[in-house]
């Protein structure tokens, strides 16, 4: 017998969302949607405000958290007064209010709906009426009152069916016209609206929006049986001589085991719910894997799929990956020239011969061919290097070519290792973007690193790995010489 079910009733949308979507219906998507969320300094600024208004209005302040399966909404009401009998929804917002033509305090459209939402959440579950919402804006110590009229209702109703209707597509919506608006938006380093914007011809040249620097702590455990645990909101870190050292995890962004170091469940279970990056390394230095938590990014995943699978499309960005690649090998050895004291003609004939290979790249029709330039290109670049290395380095240091698996001297083992702590921040920013790194346009998939990550990481080889490591080298040659010695191990 076939019993039939009542469809399941929709999932309610997050007043916050709502906030996000009338700010920027492509914010809305990614972080509904791709649920990408980043934590700039600006949302933490705004929870600081909002810490220190609890703390200062203590009765005054009364916070509430509602659902209305009809209305279709949830949230958390910032704060609920009572004014004359009437309860009334307050919101708190760091920044100025909007200023229209007659220099009128106004309300952002935003922030309008947000806090009309809340005010018609409120009535469908406590059965009350409320006449407006009320929001302070700090920067210009403003109060701006929001009335609640049936306009106010409808303005509600047709933003949650565009939200739901938004969380049906399979695509993103297109980046916002209003630039200003990316200019404060915490996503735009993973919305790229000026990189879209130069790519559709839109804009003459990309006003840069570099995202703060990550100041989060790298923790690398090295020492074989060192236990790594979680202690309340806190990393644990145990040596086998019973020495602890405990990391808030707030200040962690990354962490790193190398050989046989450990790890347990919870400290796993936390690393993920905090979003700190956690990666294996060998003792040897090489790179073993990540732990993948990613969340919500079938959308990125589907895109990526359907874009790289494309023949044609792959062609065209690993010619650009082997360029780039190319070019850079090729500056680094022009800038070493420009620096020996004396000429060397076989490093002259070296980057006049690269510059006629990465000519050739642009014509190649397959992958194979790639392969081989790029083949030629590495040969003739690691051919060179010892080139701008001082006659005088202690014999450990030297270079003779690439070698590795393992690596035979010191040189080579610096240089794998860098290229392993390379991938791994590689790894790091695929994973926390929710791509998947086992399908690349270039490197074929195979049983050692994810062919995405060897794809991308070949754009930072020389720049954060071949430059770093010649430096390092130079400056041992300098100390072993000024202090009358030789170093004795790699």
């Amino acid at each position: 017998m076939l019993v039939e079910t009542a469809p399941a009733a929709p999932e309610t949308i997050r007043v916050n969302a709502l906030h996000a979507l009338n700010y920027c219906q492509r914010l809305y998507y990614l972080e509904e949607v791709e649920e990408l969320y980043t934590q700039d300094a600006a949302v933490f600024a705004g929870r600081r405000l909002h810490v220190e208004l609890e703390k200062n209005e203590g009765d005054e302040w009364h916070q509430l958290v509602l659902e209305s399966a009809d209305l279709g909404l949830r949230g958390k009401v910032d704060a609920l007064r009572t004014r004359n009998g009437q309860t009334i929804p307050c919101e708190h917002k760091r920044r100025r209010c909007y200023r229209d033509q007659n220099n009128k305090s106004q309300a952002w459209q935003s922030d309008r709906i947000q806090v009309l939402a809340y005010a018609c959440l409120i009535e469908a579950e406590l059965g009350i009426t409320v006449p407006e919402g009320r929001i302070r804006y700090h920067a210009d110590n403003v109060l701006v009152h929001v009335p609640l009229d049936e306009k106010a209702r409808q303005d509600v109703r047709d933003s949650i069916h565009q939200a739901r209707q938004l969380r049906l597509s399979p695509e993103r919506p297109p980046v916002t016209s209003n630039e200003r608006l990316c200019v404060r938006c915490s996503l735009a380093p993973v919305c790229l609206p000026e990189e879209t914007r130069l790519a559709q011809g839109k804009a003459d040249q990309a006003v840069r929006l570099f995202p703060e620097d990550d100041e989060r702590q790298v923790i690398h455990v090295t020492e074989a049986g060192t236990r790594v645990g979680k202690s309340g909101e806190q990393f644990k870190i145990t040596k086998r001589d019973g020495a602890t050292t405990t990391i808030p995890s707030r200040q962690v962004g990354q962490m790193i085991l190398h050989g046989y170091a450990q790890i347990s469940t919870q400290a796993m279970y936390f690393c993920a719910d905090q979003e700190v990056g956690l990666h294996f390394v060998s003792a040897g230095g090489r790179y073993l894997g990540s732990f993948d938590t990613r969340q919500g990014s079938i959308q990125r995943r589907i895109r990526q799929y359907r874009a790289l699978t494309d023949p044609n499309l792959c062609l065209q960005l690993a010619r650009q990956l082997v360029t780039c690649r190319g070019q850079s090998q090729r500056k680094f050895l022009m800038r070493g020239q420009r620096s020996a004291e004396v000429a060397n003609e076989a490093l002259e004939q070296t980057i006049e011969q690269m510059q006629r290979t990465l000519k050739q790249v642009p014509q190649a029709d397959s992958l194979a061919s790639l392969l081989g330039l790029e083949g030629n290109l590495a040969a003739l670049y690691f051919g060179a290097l010892p080139h701008l290395i001082s006659e005088n380095i202690a014999a450990e240091l030297g270079f003779s070519g690439r070698n590795r698996r393992p690596p035979k001297d010191c040189f080579n083992a610096m240089l794998s290792f860098g290229y392993a702590m390379l991938l791994k921040d590689v790894m790091n920013a695929i994973l926390a973007v929710g791509l998947e790194p086992t399908l690349g346009f270039y490197h074929q998939p195979r049983t050692q690193a994810p062919p995405l990550a060897l794809d991308l990481m070949e754009i930072f080889r020389v720049p954060l790995v071949d430059m770093p490591v010649m430096a390092s080298v130079s400056a041992m040659t300098f100390v072993t010489r000024s202090a009358g010695g030789r170093p004795t191990s790699c």
